[in-house]
């Protein structure tokens, strides 16, 4: 009992760490293999459901906000889809984590050169 509610206490500060962008993903990672003794194909497959609640609250929180759900929809299926299909297909972490620095690129290229649309 003491296991699971001290597991319990780690992935709700992990879950608040990951929420702020701290990267609580990948510390969830190091506490499910390195303390856990977790095989890293199962803490992998564990870390990606751990972002499933706080992906389905932002979702609705967008729409709540008035965000069209034709504009939600997109991003949510091209994320179910990838990553599903890169857990399924076991590719190796460092070809992802390129995948994800290419991402990350071109998230932050356009948000330095995006400007809003004017209403008319």
């Amino acid at each position: 009992m003491a296991g699971f509610l001290i597991s319990l206490g780690v992935s709700s500060v992990l879950g608040f760490l990951s929420g702020l962008g701290t990267g609580g993903g990948s510390l969830l990672i190091l506490w499910l293999t390195l303390v856990r003794g977790m095989d890293p194909r199962q803490a992998r497959s564990i870390n990606l459901l751990f972002f499933l609640p706080g992906a389905i609250l932002a979702t609705l929180l967008r729409r709540r906000e008035g965000v069209p759900f034709r504009k939600i929809l997109p991003a949510v299926c091209a994320g179910c889809l990838s990553a599903a299909l890169f857990s399924l297909l076991h590719v190796d972490t460092a070809l992802l984590q390129k995948f994800f620095g290419v991402l990350l690129l071109a998230a932050g290229t356009r948000e330095l050169f995006y400007r809003p649309r004017e209403r008319k």
